[in-house]
Formats: C-alpha cells, sequence, structure tokens
C-alpha cells in the first residue's frame, strides 16, 4: 500500500459501516491505499424522532460533510438517497460506484406478502413515500411510522408489534439478511427512492488529486441513473412537497445504451398520484430527469400537497 492511510468517514451502524467497508476495499484494490474507517455521529443517529421532524433529507449526511470540511477525514460514504439535491460548497461527489438492486422488500410475519396480509394489518415505513404507495395499493393495510436500524424493525415484526415492514432490499442484502425479506417488490407496485441502492463517495473539492483518484471507483451505468432521478427529485422539490418515487436504468437500444427513467408524485394518502415516464441518452441523465420531472409538474404535480409534512425519502 502506498502513502498513509486515508480516513473514511462513516456513521457506525452496521449497514453504515458495512457500506463504507465495501467502499474501504475498493479503495484498496483499485487505488492501492490502506483505508482507516472513522466513525461520525450524525443528527439522525442521535434521535428516534420521526424524519420528518428532523429536517428532512441531510440529517445522516451533515456531520460527516463537516468532518471532511474541517479535515477530520478524507473521504466520506453515504446512502445516496440521504444526500440532499443542491450542491454542497467544498464537498465533490467523486464517485457512484455500482449500485445494489434498488427496489424495495416487504419482512412480513409468516413469510407473508403484501397481498397476503389480512385487511387491518400493520405495516411499517418510516417513509412518506413508501406509505403514500402502501396507500395507493388498496389493500386495507394500517400503515404505522417506524425508527430504527434494519435490526431493530425486523424485530418488531418477530415481536408482533407490526405485521410487516418495507425495507430497502439494498440494505438487506449489504449486511447479508437478504433471507429475511418474504417479498421483492415491483417498481411497478412501488418506486424506490431516488438514489436507493447506491453509495456516495465525497471528498473535498481542493483536494484534487484524490478527486481524480476516486473516480476509479465510477461505475458510469450508476451514475447515469442516479444523476436522473436525482434531477427528477430536484426539480419537483422545487414545485411541491408530495412523496416522490423514481427510477432510472441504462439498458442497451438498437443505436447505443439508452436511459429510462420512471417516476411518481403522490399525495400522502396515496389517492392522487402523477405518474410519468421518458427516455434519452445517458450523457444526457440530468436532462432526461429534469425535462420528466417539468412534465409532471404541468400535468398537476405541484398540485399534490395533501399533508404539509416535509417530504423525506427513508
Amino acid at each position: 500500500m502506498t502513502g498513509s492511510p486515508l480516513r473514511l468517514g462513516t456513521r457506525a451502524s452496521l449497514l453504515a459501516t458495512t457500506q463504507s467497508t465495501l467502499v474501504a476495499d475498493l479503495v484498496r484494490d483499485r487505488l492501492d491505499r490502506d483505508v482507516e474507517l472513522v466513525e461520525v455521529t450524525t443528527e439522525g443517529d442521535r434521535t428516534a424522532a420521526p424524519l420528518t421532524q428532523l429536517g428532512g433529507t441531510g440529517v445522516f449526511v451533515s456531520a460527516l460533510r463537516e468532518a471532511l470540511l474541517e479535515g477530520r477525514i478524507d473521504l466520506a460514504v453515504h446512502s445516496l438517497k440521504d444526500l440532499p439535491t443542491a450542491p454542497e460548497p467544498g464537498i465533490t461527489l467523486a464517485a457512484v460506484p455500482t449500485r445494489e438492486d434498488p427496489r424495495d422488500v416487504v419482512v412480513a410475519r409468516d413469510d407473508l406478502t403484501l397481498g397476503e396480509l389480512p385487511s387491518g394489518s400493520r405495516v411499517g415505513t418510516g417513509s412518506p413515500r413508501r406509505a403514500a404507495q402502501l396507500h395507493a395499493l388498496g389493500l386495507g393495510v394500517e400503515v404505522s411510522d417506524i425508527r430504527g436500524n434494519v435490526d431493530t424493525r425486523i424485530g418488531k415484526v418477530r415481536a408482533g408489534d407490526y405485521d410487516a415492514v418495507v425495507l430497502a432490499r439494498a440494505g438487506l442484502a449489504r449486511i447479508g439478511r437478504l433471507d429475511d425479506a418474504t417479498e421483492v417488490l415491483d417498481p411497478l407496485q412501488m418506486l424506490p427512492a431516488p438514489g436507493q441502492g447506491a453509495l456516495a463517495v465525497e471528498c473535498r473539492t481542493d483536494d484534487l488529486r484524490l478527486a481524480a483518484d476516486l473516480a476509479a471507483l465510477e461505475d458510469p451505468h450508476s451514475r447515469a441513473a442516479v444523476d436522473a432521478e436525482r434531477a427528477v427529485l430536484a426539480t419537483l422539490e422545487g414545485g411541491c412537497s408530495a412523496p416522490i418515487g423514481a427510477l432510472a436504468e441504462v439498458a442497451e437500444g438498437d443505436d447505443g445504451d439508452e436511459l429510462w427513467v420512471r417516476a411518481v408524485a403522490l399525495s400522502h394518502d396515496g389517492a392522487l398520484s402523477v405518474r410519468m415516464s421518458a427516455s434519452g441518452s445517458p450523457t444526457d441523465a440530468a436532462g432526461v430527469g429534469t425535462r420528466l420531472a417539468r412534465e409532471m409538474l404541468a400535468d398537476g404535480a405541484a398540485e399534490l400537497t395533501a399533508a404539509p409534512a416535509k417530504r423525506q425519502n427513508a
């Protein structure tokens, strides 16, 4: 290994340290640099309050960014869906490694699927995006707020406090708990959060050499997909406070790679929604996402504000 160890900032949870270890291994393999993990406690880690009461996006990110800017760490790893869409001065998104499966999963009692749960079953989620889409499915389940890490949430199903919880498949896969999932949800039923399943590797903008080196961790298809999804989110956030889901994929077309984007904005009770899709070139990923979101706003997404709570895709 060459040079002094790079200090990689991470939240202390099992999922966060697992994700950071994945990136650390990539750095060791591709950059021939040693890495040490530095745990940083964020605002979202200090409280059990619902995320919507904590100010929305950024509650898991700001402390890591502060540590970067203060020079206490050299790079940071986040779940990309936690990143605010607005650029952060002094911080560069240096790489998006290969994305995990972005879909949501159900962990239910007795190995049940969502459709098999009896009417009135209690389903836990901390995400208004998931809650709205659960309501939209019209299954007659009771959607209840839940906080805590993956083990805590699954434990509440095992204890009988909830009949099911909805989680990100990527998180379960990364910590070796995918066997706990009783159903993988089709995006036609539930579009994931923009950026779900992807990791974000950030460093200081003025650390030009490290930023250039970290580009070796980049997966171009993953970057194009999340750029499109985040452009959808950024544009819709400017015009509505509705729960938002988006999923982009790069597929081989007749004339080369094509980017396909699907997005939905819903009222908080799931009764109303605007759902659209678009395609374009992966080299214009942000443009494809922005244009799609503008069409959604023009089609009524701006009016989907049935509840005043600030949107958060947890």
